[in-house]
């Protein structure tokens, strides 16, 4: 009576074996590519060829105590609003 259950059981676990030994090798070969997708996009994707530059976006005026900026490009508008810029006084 107790081989009856065991031969079921062997088949079990030999099988959760099998699936978990596929599993890390299906997951180690993804990781072993995604790695080498990442290596490849770092060699391509160099900021060294980049180079900022200076855009003329908008004018400021002053007419008595109040500032005015006027805006000749509206993509700037957003950056203005949050405060997301620097003043340089020469």
């Amino acid at each position: 009576m107790s081989l009856d259950l065991l031969i079921p059981f062997l088949i079990l676990i030999i099988l959760v074996i099998y699936l978990i030994y596929t599993r890390s090798k299906f997951e180690k070969e993804i990781l072993d590519s995604y790695e080498q997708k990442f290596e490849k996009w770092k060699k391509h994707n160099s900021n060294e060829n980049r180079v900022e530059h200076k855009q003329l976006v908008g004018l400021v005026f002053k007419t008595g105590y109040k500032v005015d900026i006027e805006l000749l490009d509206e993509s700037v508008t957003k950056q203005l609003e949050k405060g997301k810029f620097s003043i340089k006084a020469k």
